[in-house]
């Protein structure tokens, strides 16, 4: 009998933080800031979806956006119960996401889907099933993957390397000066994410949307945000340092065209740890491309250790 005509399996939004023990009975790292992203509007119960068969939960999904957004930005929680002998499991899912999506997004674009998984998620027989099966429900709704990344931490106590007396640092001077560096770092990007933008745009108008829908809205100081330049002041790169909803991060870095291949990045990555590590931040994240292999040895030079592995899907 196909799914949409069961009669024994529901499937709906949760009623409101009263179902969050519901809702978490399928484990998932993000369960212990559920409650927070309630209170705080990231999270919304009609966005936080269950499909169940009389009290058991089969699977669940859930989009996470910015507080006063009306429209989510990611999917980022898709859990299915782990019975393998359950030869619908997959369909149960399938069926979840696409009642969901139409009830949340209806005629919107689909937004990104997220996953974090362990450094070593390949390794481990019933983690990398689990992982696939997501990946497989969400390629039958037409999504594909766009990339895998690791995610970083700096942790207080790491030494943070010495700057070489290169470079200069001054405070970024204006929004239009980072829109023209961001720009300018597009050049032969290895970012998977500045890569699907640029497909659709040009580089100035995927830096400028890069800035008004991600840096322009963190809170924390722009004071942070720095320019690197050479004794000339001719500007080599920038770091942008700042706080999410979560955590110290290193939201942007980058260095232009024209300087790379001299270690600039080094300079610049320690110097945006220096600017978070003086606030006593408990720890500092950051991520970036597994296939970014120069940002990657740069971040572990730097002393960032991955700590987990995310991978992002999203439809055409």
């Amino acid at each position: 009998m196909p799914l949409t005509r069961r009669t024994d399996l529901a499937v709906r939004p949760i009623t409101g933080p009263e179902e969050l023990g519901l809702f978490s009975r399928l484990p998932y790292v993000l369960n212990g800031e559920l409650a927070d992203d309630l209170a705080a509007g990231r999270r919304r119960p009609e966005w936080m979806w269950v499909a169940l068969r009389g009290d058991r939960l089969l699977a669940r999904a859930a989009w996470w956006g910015r507080a006063g957004d009306g429209v989510p930005l990611y999917l980022d929680v898709l859990d299915i119960e782990d019975d393998a002998g359950d030869p619908e499991r997959l369909e149960v899912a399938e069926h979840l996401v696409r009642t969901a999506t139409a009830a949340v997004l209806p005629g919107a674009a689909r937004p990104e889907y997220t996953r974090f998984l362990p450094p070593d998620w390949r390794d481990h027989g019933a983690t990398r099933q689990a992982v696939e099966d997501r990946m497989a429900v969400l390629e039958r709704t037409g999504a594909r993957l766009l990339v895998e990344r690791l995610r970083l931490e700096w942790r207080p106590g790491t030494a943070i390397p010495a700057l070489a007396g290169r470079l200069a640092f001054r405070p970024v001077r204006d929004d239009e000066e980072i829109v023209a560096l961001m720009t300018a770092v597009l050049e032969n990007t290895l970012d998977a994410h500045s890569l699907d933008a640029l497909a659709t745009a040009g580089p100035r108008e995927a830096a400028a949307a890069h800035f008004e829908d991600e840096l322009a809205r963190y809170a924390s100081p722009r004071a942070w945000w720095l320019v690197a330049t050479l004794p000339d002041g001719a500007p080599v790169g920038f770091v942008i340092p700042a706080r999410n909803a979560y955590h110290p991060i290193i939201a942007y870095i980058g260095v232009l065209p024209a300087h790379r291949g001299h270690g600039y990045i080094d300079d610049l990555l320690a110097e945006g740890t220096r600017v978070l590590a003086a606030q006593d931040a408990p720890r500092i994240r950051a991520s970036t491309d597994l296939g970014n292999a120069p940002m990657a040895r740069a971040f572990a030079r730097a002393g960032y250790v991955t700590f987990e592995r995310m991978i992002s899907m999203i439809w055409s």
